[in-house]
């Protein structure tokens, strides 16, 4: 099989989508500075999305250069959904400034729940419909193959055409690319931990629906500002199934952990499998539902399918 280098991993043109194994600190370190200085000796722009302690260790390891910018991704992608934003921001802000670019994202970790793994995989798949016609650009994200499982390490290399290590960059083995229609079908979404309340509803029901989630919120814990949120989300969410639906919805609440978890099911189909991960025109009067809720929860998970649409909303109680 055909190695490169990292340095001369991606294509020219296009959107190069990589993944890049490590075992420890150091590989981390080695593989991610020499990704960016490669970068930057091309005059690249360079934003750096990882976890701490390693943001910090670049930070520091990066000072003085001016054309690297180092954030926390547990801050940026506490929910997955809204990392492509992130990234479509940076590439439209060099664009504008006529520079190219590049990029190091690391949304998945050993300390992330199952939920959270799901939906950051769900979120590297939908990465290559994002950008795939847009502007020639790199983005390598890094997983510790000593800390995460073997079944997240094997899907990592399923939505990435290219894989590195310490011994090379190579095509993927078993990267298949998701078909537009198939986005947002994902892994089935698991059963309630626990027994959920459930409400069925229909136009007439929407203050039903905003009581039921306050007093559900109140007695699990939530408190001030979380709660109107949540109500908030739940409302934009359930009025999607009211107009796209067929008119009707349910809604079920139960505790994980140490979440509150909302979920709104409908008969309805969505076809966008970007849905909610689009910053909407300030012009839009409509279409906010679930970019709104995306901003207000934790972890938005969507599936959709010929059986119907089902959003969950998770919410920390502490």
């Amino acid at each position: 099989m055909t190695t490169q280098t990292l340095d001369d991993a991606g294509p020219t043109t296009g959107f190069s989508h990589e993944a890049y194994l490590y075992t420890d600190p150091a590989r981390f370190l080695e593989g991610c500075l020499d990704f960016i200085r490669s970068g930057l000796a091309a005059g690249e722009s360079v934003l750096v999305a990882v976890p701490e302690p390693r943001a910090t260790w670049l930070r520091q390891l990066l000072r003085g250069e001016d054309d690297v910018s180092v954030v926390d991704m547990a801050s940026l992608g506490a929910n997955p959904a809204r990392i492509i934003p992130e990234w479509r921001s940076f590439l439209d802000r060099a664009v504008d400034d006529g520079r190219p670019v590049r990029g190091i994202g690391e949304p998945v970790w050993a300390e992330r729940s199952p939920a959270e793994l799901a939906e950051c995989l769900l979120h590297e798949s939908l990465l290559n419909l994002a950008f795939d016609d847009g502007p020639a650009w790199r983005l390598m994200c890094p997983y510790d193959a000593a800390a995460l499982p073997g079944r997240v390490l094997d899907q990592a290399l399923s939505v990435h055409p290219t894989v590195a290590d310490a011994t090379g960059c190579r095509p993927s083995p078993t990267y298949h690319s998701v078909p537009a229609a198939r986005g947002l079908r994902g892994d089935p979404l698991p059963p309630p931990e626990a027994t959920p309340v459930e409400l069925p509803f229909t136009t007439a029901e929407l203050g039903s629906v905003r009581r039921l989630v306050r007093r559900q919120a109140v007695e699990a814990g939530l408190r001030g500002e979380a709660t109107d949120d949540l109500v908030l989300a739940v409302d934009e969410v359930a009025a999607n199934s009211l107009l796209h639906g067929g008119g009707r919805g349910v809604l079920r609440i139960w505790t994980e952990g140490h979440s509150l978890v909302c979920e709104v099911a409908d008969d309805g189909v969505i076809t966008d499998p970007l849905v909610g991960r689009r910053q909407p025109p300030l012009e839009r009067t409509g279409g906010r539902g679930l970019w709104l809720a995306n901003q207000l929860c934790r972890l938005v998970q969507i599936r959709s399918g010929a059986a119907g649409t089902t959003v969950r909303l998770h919410v920390p109680l502490r």
